[in-house]
């Protein structure tokens, strides 16, 4: 058996592998007799069917055996004595041409890991945000609860909390019931009819464009207006088309919130404390929230700015392992999220790009790995467990969870990596702060 090992273009390697078609006869041979010692046949006794039947019994597979042994342990000698890191399954051909006599040969064609070099992270600009909880955002919280907790009484009318502001006309908070239906070009499309329709004006539950043409209106009215539907509008049908809709009003409501007084705080669990301990948990909460979205924001700026600097070659095995990955998950997520479109096609060069950029950060962060920048001590990892366990009612059950399981460990320490990989990354790079408004955080995702 011989080997050769060649370049090809960019990480591929190609191994040529030589074997003598005489050795490899010979241990086809000395198994096949093996093979015949316990072979049964009809009309013959275990052990005394001819070697020729048996030959045409096994002889095929024993054949391609063989070779797969000799084939892999030439590219697994070629790739130790080479010092190669090999990204994936070697793919084998056989050579049909100018093969010397008395030879079998085969092309082993694989790609690489690359050697990664990370560049001068003190040339890197990378934004740092941060965002502090106010007050302000705290009562914005509790009036979100409270908005929950609404009941109306129409407008007009009297009820046991009174007739509202006094107003009759349809403003933001207000909750509409209106007939409908939208026409394009004179036709009526799929979707755009309802009788009895009702929703809450502000909550960005339709389209701005529907939402403003029934701001001011009152019970009785009717109006006639255009909307354009965005290019990107989930219905297919009318994404970047003109519809003209009729509306007719026929109801409209105004929430009463219920006061915050210890009734409406004990619905949400505080059944000592009042309002002041609502207040208290609700910032906890969102310092938490907070500083867990502002770290996925900086993660991820950092990353790409990161990878963004640092340009090298990876092989396609890793980038189509990452899709293939990347679509098990979005296949996932669809199961949960929107079942009907969980066996839609997904295309793959949807993800290809973001595959990319994943197996590079990987390769990135193992570069950095090497030097034990990243690691994670005990210590740390039980501290974010328990972190992590102090908002469950059952926090050393979460910790055990964390600390006891192998797998989900593993995943607390990439996380904790991740994140030293981000704080180091600042230590080296030029930073600049940026604080953040606290919508803005809580719109990005979590």
């Amino acid at each position: 058996m011989a080997y050769a090992v060649e370049n090809l273009e960019k990480l591929e390697r190609r191994v040529t592998i030589t074997l003598p078609v005489e050795e490899i006869n010979a241990e086809v041979e000395k198994r096949l007799k093996v093979r015949a010692r316990t072979v049964k046949a009809p009309g013959f006794r275990t052990g005394k069917v001819p070697l020729k039947m048996v030959r045409q019994m096994y002889g095929i597979q024993i054949n391609a055996d063989v070779l797969d042994e000799r084939i892999n342990k030439a590219i697994n000698e070629a790739v130790a004595e080479n010092k190669l890191a090999v990204a994936g399954p070697a793919k084998v051909d056989a050579k049909t041409e100018d093969v010397p006599e008395g030879m079998l040969q085969f092309y082993a064609t694989f790609e690489i890991i690359p050697e990664v070099e990370i560049g001068d992270l003190g040339a890197l600009e990378v934004e740092k945000a941060s965002c502090e909880v106010t007050d302000e955002d705290v009562e914005k919280t509790i009036n979100i609860l409270r908005k929950r907790g609404a009941h109306y009484h129409v407008k007009g009318e009297d009820s046991e909390h009174g007739k509202g502001n006094g107003s009759d006309v349809a403003e933001n908070g207000d909750r509409v019931t209106i007939d409908f239906v939208g026409k394009i070009d004179g036709v009526e499309f799929d979707g755009g009819k309802a009788d009895g329709y009702l929703f809450v004006l502000g909550e960005k539950q339709m389209l701005p464009e529907f939402e403003n043409a029934i701001l001011g209106m009152k019970v009785g009215e009717s109006k006639t207006f255009e909307l354009p539907f965005p290019e990107n509008y989930h219905g297919k049908d009318v994404a970047g088309k003109t519809a003209e809709f009729t509306v007719s009003v026929k109801k409209i409501e105004w929430a009463h919130l219920p006061e915050l007084d210890d009734e409406f705080c004990k619905q949400l669990g505080i059944t000592e404390g009042g309002a002041d301990k609502l207040r208290e948990d609700i910032k906890k909460n969102l310092v938490r929230e907070i500083k867990n979205r502002i770290a996925t924001i900086n993660k991820s700026n950092v990353f790409a700015k990161f990878v963004e600097a640092n340009a090298f070659d990876i092989p396609k095995a890793m980038i189509e392992k990452e899709i293939d990955e990347l679509i098990d998950f979005t296949r996932g997520d669809l199961a949960v999220r929107n079942p009907e479109h969980k066996d839609d096609e997904l295309p793959r060069d949807m993800f290809t790009k973001q595959a990319e950029n994943r197996v590079r950060l990987g390769l990135l962060l193992g570069e950095l790995m090497k030097d034990n920048i990243l690691a994670v001590s005990q210590e740390k990892l039980k501290e974010r467990a328990e972190e992590i366990a102090s908002s469950y009612q059952q926090p050393q059950m979460v910790i055990d969870y964390y600390m006891n399981d192998a797998n989900r460990r593993r995943e607390l320490e990439n996380i904790l990596m991740e994140e030293n990989a981000v704080e180091y990354i600042y230590t080296k790079a030029k930073v600049t702060e940026k604080v953040m408004p606290f919508e803005e955080v809580m719109a990005q995702p979590a």
